[in-house]
């Protein structure tokens, strides 16, 4: 076995427990079973299969090593780019004002208006960029926070019409310009929370930085449910096929099947948030307003899908969301995923712990001033 990063796989003589583990430059069975044996506390013996595979990637600039390693949790404060349709849903607000809480661990260079459309929102996605544009604004100035309306973007008037020609917008120049500053060992983060057609403009304009950046999209569904029709994929499925293939560090967190379980109730968020500061009443009145369009005269919880994306960079320990790496799949235009063990490897979120981020998000609101 030659020296580098491999996928070991390791299964029980029952069958019934398999996991991965990503090392280098172990050559022996015998080595990674005493490893495994330290560091998970495993018995040798029942160990029935130890399979390598070399992992691949087409690029030629960026190490494995660096590439595993932007592909988990970064550690210490991080440059992010906010990528929101701030406007299509109560959520995009709060994940937003969460996220100018979090500056021990994001320093926010740009926040970009994401396009959206569709029926019951607004007939096209220039419309729907133009609200959300505005939006960002709103959020700014209940947050207390006008000094960052600079860093705000106008993003994209309609969805990619192909997978070979970006649409022109400042927040494509913006992030396709800006990554250029960055590097694989002190990559930008860019955590979008609306339809990819932004940031995957910005990677045709500019191929070269996808070895800069590390991309964290709330998208799609999770891989065992039916169908990948999730609303920020379904927008532009050809941004999606660019993200999931052009090789960069990817995080995704699926939206039914792993994220649909971060839910909050209308006791929940009077309770916690009412009153304590007029971005938590805006807030409320938005989410409330948005669970009872969905669930009128029923029990409702709304999902706050997109604050999991930026609590991917709080996750030490895994505190907040359990993840594995996966062969990055292929959404097709019929709305469904394909898969082919060649591909270079993704993060894959596949579970939320909800009551502690929770926690951490409503403290993090009522201490808005």
């Amino acid at each position: 076995m030659s020296n580098g990063y491999f996928l070991c796989t390791i299964t029980n003589k029952s069958g019934w427990s398999s996991f991965h583990i990503y090392t280098e430059l172990y050559f022996f069975e015998y080595v990674i079973a005493k490893k495994l044996n330290r560091w998970y506390n495993l018995n040798i013996k029942y160990m029935k299969t130890i399979t390598y595979k070399k992992l691949i990637r087409s690029d030629k600039t960026m190490t494995q090593q660096q590439f595993l390693k932007n592909l988990s949790v970064p550690t210490g404060k991080v440059d992010v780019i906010l990528d929101t349709d701030t406007f299509n849903e109560a959520d995009d607000q709060v994940a937003l004002a969460y996220l100018l809480k979090c500056e021990d661990k994001a320093n926010v260079i740009g926040i970009c208006a994401a396009p959206y459309s569709g029926p019951g929102k607004v007939d096209t996605p220039a419309e729907g960029v133009v609200n959300s544009y505005n939006e960002i604004f709103n959020i700014l100035k209940l947050a207390k926070r006008e000094d960052m309306c600079d860093r705000v973007y106008m993003g994209s008037k309609f969805y990619l019409s192909d997978e070979k020609t970006p649409v022109e917008s400042p927040a494509a120049d913006f992030i396709a310009e800006k990554a250029k500053n960055y590097s694989p060992e002190n990559p930008l983060y860019i955590i979008a929370i609306g339809a990819i057609t932004n940031v995957a403009s910005a990677i045709l304009k500019n191929p070269d930085i996808k070895e800069n950046c590390v991309v964290v999209w709330l998208g799609g569904h999770a891989q065992h449910f039916p169908d990948t029709a999730e609303y920020n994929l379904r927008q532009d499925v050809a941004g999606a096929r660019i993200l999931f293939g052009c090789g960069v560090p990817l995080i995704q967190l699926p939206c039914f099947g792993v994220v649909s379980e971060f839910s909050a109730s209308e006791w929940e968020l009077r309770h916690w948030l009412g009153g304590k500061n007029e971005l938590c009443d805006y807030l409320i009145y938005k989410l409330v307003k948005k669970g009872e369009t969905i669930a009128k005269g029923m029990p409702w919880a709304k999902p706050l899908w997109d604050v999991t994306a930026i609590a991917w960079l709080l996750n030490d320990n895994n505190r907040y969301m359990s993840y594995e790496l996966v062969h990055a799949p292929i959404p097709q235009y019929d709305f469904h995923y394909s898969y082919d063990n060649t591909r270079h490897f993704m993060t894959y979120v596949y579970r939320i712990n909800r009551n502690v981020l929770m926690d951490d998000l409503f403290r993090k609101l009522v201490d808005f001033k």
